[in-house]
């Protein structure tokens, strides 16, 4: 069956490398597709609750370019999940950019976690790959990927701030992720709300950060210095 899809002028044009762009093009565009229609049905309805004909129907596609795209339904399915974990990886980045302190940062970062059901999804993949060792390795590439940017993000910030870290920078990107999973996993388990994976997930978590303490020189200097009274610790008046 051919794919539902508009034939371009390159393609036309007789030249192989604009028909070879084209075509690569148009495939990721349609995979695209397959992934957006597929997260959110099986979101709202689980693997088991979502055909292949409903994803293809989504997406506007046929359901034999899902198996040429993906092989199986299991392995589109945790391809979306991979996916979608990241994509909520790098909102919560972003979202604790504007952070001043290391309370804040954490805040924001689990703010941006809990409010998606993202993670919960991923759980769900890392489930089924346990049955489908063929699936795993795109599951154990997303976990490097989520670790190695925490880890970059939250070794800028404390370089940016200058916080003290309670901990190495690589395991406590390594912990908040794994602290993401259980505490989203075991909240949906439990029927807890958003606001509540929030509050239990800070609370695991505890404090990762402090706030870089004046030194006692610049403390002095402050104090000394009529003009510095009433500015911020740290700051001078012009």
């Amino acid at each position: 069956m051919a794919p539902k899809s508009v034939v371009s002028a390159e393609l036309l044009s007789g030249d192989p490398k604009h028909a070879a762009r084209a075509t690569r093009s148009a495939g990721r565009q349609m995979r695209s597709r397959l992934l957006d229609g597929a997260s959110r049905l099986f979101r709202e309805s689980g693997l088991s609750g979502t055909s292949i004909s409903d994803i293809a129907a989504a997406a506007n596609a046929f359901p034999s370019q899902i198996t040429y795209y993906f092989r199986t339904k299991e392995a589109l399915f945790v391809e979306a999940a991979c996916r979608d974990m990241l994509y909520v990886a790098r909102a919560a980045e972003q979202a604790a950019l504007i952070a001043h302190t290391p309370r804040d940062y954490t805040r924001a970062l689990v703010g941006c976690v809990t409010s998606t059901d993202s993670v919960a999804f991923f759980a769900e993949a890392l489930t089924l790959t346990r049955r489908r060792q063929d699936l795993a390795p795109l599951v154990e590439r997303t976990i490097e990927r989520l670790h190695g940017e925490g880890l970059r993000a939250y070794a800028g910030q404390i370089e940016r701030h200058g916080w003290n870290t309670l901990r190495d920078p690589d395991p406590t990107s390594r912990r908040f992720w794994a602290v993401a999973i259980g505490v989203m996993v075991e909240g949906y388990a439990m029927g807890r709300s958003a606001d509540e994976l929030s509050s239990e997930m800070l609370r695991v978590l505890g404090e990762q950060a402090t706030a870089k303490p004046v030194s006692d020189s610049a403390r002095l200097r402050l104090v000394g210095n009529p003009n510095t009274s009433n500015s911020p610790e740290g700051e001078t008046s012009s």
